[in-house]
């Protein structure tokens, strides 16, 4: 297995049938597990959350596979870290890619975390936790 694997477990909703998919988040590292206590809470059903364990080399073949599933679903790019730090800059063209070869209706991943910054964390514990609640707001939006 080369990273993309399914990493949909652990929750107490039922997703919908793959096609009725509304949106397919992806990420890495904690972040996860942040994304999947928040679509918990507020009862989402259409949001899929895939957690990519291996960024180097890029599971292209096991995420094709995987995505594949979702052809009606928007995709997206959640990560805790700043946008000009992280794995955004090298998962963006990775994904896109990725559905480039893919019939899906997405051929492009959206990004959403917190905004460019010279700071890796926020400076204070108030603003870390606006930003993140921003961030989940941006992942789970109609």
């Amino acid at each position: 297995e080369d990273g993309a694997e399914r990493t949909e477990c652990k929750a107490e909703i039922s997703l919908r049938p793959d096609k009725d998919i509304r949106r397919v988040v992806m990420c890495s590292a904690k972040v996860y597990f942040d994304l999947l206590q928040e679509r918990e809470k507020r009862k989402i059903d259409d949001v899929y959350l895939m957690r990519i364990e291996q960024l180097y080399p890029f599971p292209v073949a096991s995420l094709m596979k995987e995505l594949a599933r979702f052809p009606n679903a928007d995709m997206v790019w959640c990560q805790e870290e700043p946008r000009n730090q992280g794995a955004w800059s090298f998962a963006e063209w990775n994904i896109e890619k990725t559905l480039e070869k893919l019939d899906v209706k997405t051929k492009r991943p959206r990004y959403v975390g917190r905004p460019a910054s010279a700071f890796t964390p926020a400076r204070t514990m108030a603003l870390h936790t606006k930003e993140l609640q921003a961030f989940l707001d941006a992942a789970f939006e109609k």
